[in-house]
């Protein structure tokens, strides 16, 4: 059984006498451990599809099961618990809190979970020292790089040991090298810790880390192709 099961899904908008229908009827399954990414020119859908996935808005059409479990059986209890505890999200503007240090950034997921208030500091640590950023652990946002900060993001997404993790553009605000040390940085997680990755990119080069992609046009499914990460000197799989 696949760990996410979409079928026939569609979202549509409606402001007030206009409705856009942003995704046409999307049916794929991701697999648990799987590092996938979902590529398409804006307006493609790619960010609604993550949306759904990650229980941040509902389909207006069609079936989406998480973990066997379609996702109108949840309660908002429920809901929440899974985000929290089952999903961890990165994002292209970094959503750190200001005037506070990366070990409070990176603890902050950790004050909703049944974790141990005495294990949050060393699990903090320990997802920090993960990317790299030991040396940064009283710095606030605003003393960081670009890459510094989304690498603490990272952390902070991974300090619960979720189940999935949700990429939106995580390389969107950053230049290529800093691009790629993210992308390095997450791939290498991927291998450790055996996540569920799911990557929404526009660059073809980001997505060449992933060992699946989906590339959407239109709100549709244009291609789904599983490949061989190129970045280790491979190539694609027909």
């Amino acid at each position: 059984m696949a760990l996410m099961e979409v079928r026939d899904l569609e979202k549509t908008y409606q402001d007030e006498d206009v409705a856009t229908r942003v995704l046409k009827g999307i049916t794929l399954d991701i697999s648990e451990g799987e590092f996938l990414a979902i590529m398409g020119p804006s307006g493609s859908g790619k960010s609604t599809l993550l949306h759904i996935l990650g229980f941040l808005e509902k389909p207006s059409r069609g079936s989406y099961r998480f973990d066997g479990k379609g996702v109108d059986e949840y309660t908002e209890q429920e809901v929440a618990r899974v985000r929290n505890k089952k999903f961890g999200f990165i994002f292209q503007s970094f959503n750190l809190l200001p005037r506070t240090t990366v070990l409070e950034n990176v603890k902050l997921p950790l004050l909703y979970s049944r974790i141990k208030e005495d294990l949050w500091e060393e699990k903090a640590k320990q997802a920090i020292d993960r990317v790299g950023l030991s040396h940064r652990l009283d710095f606030e946002p605003s003393q960081l790089s670009g890459g510094e900060k989304q690498r603490v993001a990272i952390a902070r997404a991974f300090v619960n040991d979720p189940q999935v993790i949700f990429a939106d553009e995580p390389t969107g605000n950053l230049d290529s090298k800093s691009g790629e040390l993210v992308m390095e940085t997450i791939q290498r997680l991927h291998a450790d810790m055996g996540h569920t990755v799911i990557l929404i990119t526009h660059e073809t080069y980001t997505a060449e880390y992933a060992q699946r992609i989906i590339r959407l046009s239109d709100g549709q499914v244009e291609s789904d192709i599983k490949v061989v990460n190129r970045r280790a000197g491979k190539v694609f799989i027909k």
